[in-house]
């Protein structure tokens, strides 16, 4: 069994489309994923400290998922975050990169690109009980 089986992640988007497609497409590719409409479900999760990577939307409602994962970091939480967003300006790539993702894509990237980063990700991060 690979290292990623089973491996949960965590789907952090207001979309509710997105969400289920995203739930397919990882569970396609060997993942476990929860899904979170808001950033108030994920924080009030108890599967929250299980997850071996977070796939958040830039845009989540009235909060920024920027700001969600400034939020993680503040309390020591160091997940991996990748950030999947219909805004392709490059002010709003450059915050979330100085925040310190793994992952930026667009909304319309090729979603072989996200699963080729889970996998990375979640091969060298250690799953916790």
């Amino acid at each position: 069994m690979p290292a990623t089986a089973d491996a949960p992640i965590a789907i952090i988007d207001d979309d509710e489309q997105l969400c289920r497609a995203l739930s397919r497409l990882l569970r396609q590719a060997g993942f476990r994923p929860y899904v979170f409409l808001s950033a108030p479900d994920f924080l009030s999760s108890s599967e929250r400290g299980q997850m071996k990577c977070l796939l958040i939307d830039i845009q989540l409602g009235n909060v920024s998922g920027i700001a969600l994962h400034r939020q993680l970091l503040a309390e020591g939480d160091v997940t991996p975050v990748i950030y999947i967003t219909a805004h392709a300006e490059a002010s709003v790539r450059a915050e979330a990169m100085s925040v310190g993702c793994v992952g930026f894509f667009l909304k319309t990237d090729a979603a072989a690109g996200i699963i080729d980063v889970l996998h990375r990700v979640t091969a060298t991060t250690p799953v916790v009980p």
